[in-house]
């Protein structure tokens, strides 16, 4: 017999989040009356960082990609399926993109997907996470070449993925609890 744990509620969120160049605007902290400069990038590379973190644990799985498609998609929901629990299901929160159900999806047996309703983005704590990322690690970046792009997300990634204290203060809800 195979016991079975409670399931862990994981968040996700597809489409990944996209870091490179062209990058967005960021919020700085200035003296009021002045205008900080920051450097922005008008080049056209990028890479995707697909993320994944269960809040109760404090554990994450992501990948760094060059793209979005069923394949990046499907590897990622592999990394997600070795790092639940051993003997647990995962319960994956995502959004209601229209590509979340591609026939192309094979979802492990140990992960459950559910969607979001629509117009409910706050509802997912892995928005919170990319916030995080780009105002904390990512922001105000010229990147000097491809691999430079993809080394940088490595690290940001990295680093939130090694704190799960963070991992957890970042995306708890009381209201998304296991009891």
């Amino acid at each position: 017999m195979v016991r079975r744990e409670r399931s862990r509620g994981w968040t996700c969120d597809f489409p990944p989040n996209r870091v490179g160049q062209q990058g967005t605007l960021t919020r700085k902290w200035a003296r009021r009356g002045t205008r900080p400069r920051a450097p922005r990038d008008t080049r056209y590379k990028w890479s995707y960082i697909f993320g994944a973190a269960c809040p109760q644990r404090g554990a994450a799985a992501g990948l760094v990609l060059p793209y979005v498609d069923a394949q990046e998609r499907n590897l990622h929901l592999e990394e997600i399926a070795r790092a639940v629990a051993p003997g647990a299901h995962a319960l994956l929160i995502m959004d209601g993109a229209g590509w979340h159900t591609a026939k192309a999806l094979t979802v492990p047996d140990n992960i459950t997907l559910l969607k979001l309703p629509p117009y409910a983005p706050e509802l997912n704590p892995m928005d919170n996470v990319w916030a995080y990322l780009r105002a904390n690690k990512l922001a105000i970046t010229v990147f000097d070449s491809y691999q430079d792009i993809l080394d940088k997300c490595q690290a940001a990634w990295n680093f939130l993925a090694n704190d799960p204290q963070r991992i957890n203060s970042i995306t708890k809800r009381h209201w998304a609890t296991v009891k």
